[in-house]
């Protein structure tokens, strides 16, 4: 199993970058629910370890806890895994949350509100950064992003990197990838309270043979994204 390092971070760093962030989205693929990304970049303040030692941005050091084994691809993490590791990430990483609605997922295509989503998540992170003063870039400070995929975002005026299996290689882009399905399988939790027939507390609005059954029963509900093939498909909500 491929184990996320911070090692790109690191190379990136000695090259000259100040800051770097990496980002990763959450739900694409269901036929419900919001398109949800996360930004992170490690907190370099103060490192965790028992001495209290300030992190040169240069090091990344990080203290040896099996905490930190947990922060990886979230696809390869339990719910109560993810769930363990979220306030862990937000301990140690300053983060950002971006949303882009099903209403706009079906008006730009989930595509473009992923990438949408991601530049939120971005503003998000960095738009309270003169109260946060490890994220004050120097006059000639470089900041880099890294987009899981091999995509970047498009029309973003800050600096990028696709990497391709990034959420499995690289600490922050696995990091951003658990903040991002964890906001979003709690807030498809929240629409199963609404909607308690599609039963979204079990499949969070991919397309189970659960989640097509109700649908085909009930057809679909407000939260449904109409452009997708099978809620399309599906016979109007009576």
């Amino acid at each position: 199993m491929e184990k996320a390092t911070f090692n790109i971070e690191k190379e990136l760093l000695e090259q000259g970058y100040e800051i770097v962030i990496g980002v990763d989205e959450a739900g694409r693929g269901p036929l419900a629910g919001p398109v949800i990304a996360a930004a992170v970049t490690i907190r370099n303040e103060k490192s965790n370890n028992q001495t209290g030692a300030e992190i040169p941005n240069t090091t990344y050091q990080i203290p040896d806890t099996k905490m930190w084994d947990l922060v990886r691809d979230s696809k390869k993490l339990s719910e109560k895994q993810r769930e363990k590791v979220f306030d862990f990430i937000h301990e140690n990483f300053h983060v950002g949350v971006g949303l882009c609605s099903h209403e706009t997922i079906d008006r730009i295509n989930i595509l473009e509100a992923s990438f949408l989503a991601m530049k939120k998540a971005v503003s998000d992170l960095v738009r309270n950064k003169a109260k946060v003063e490890s994220l004050k870039p120097k006059a000639d400070g470089r900041v880099v992003i890294l987009v899981d995929g091999n995509k970047q975002i498009p029309n973003f005026s800050m600096e990028q990197k696709a990497i391709v299996s990034g959420d499995k290689i690289v600490k922050s882009i696995s990091a951003a990838s658990i903040v991002a399905k964890v906001t979003r399988d709690r807030m498809m939790l929240e629409m199963h309270q609404r909607y308690p027939e599609y039963g979204f507390d079990r499949h969070k609005g991919y397309g189970t043979k659960m989640h097509m059954d109700a649908l085909s029963k009930h057809g679909p509900c407000e939260i449904h994204r109409r452009s997708f093939a099978p809620v399309k498909a599906a016979p109007k909500k009576a």
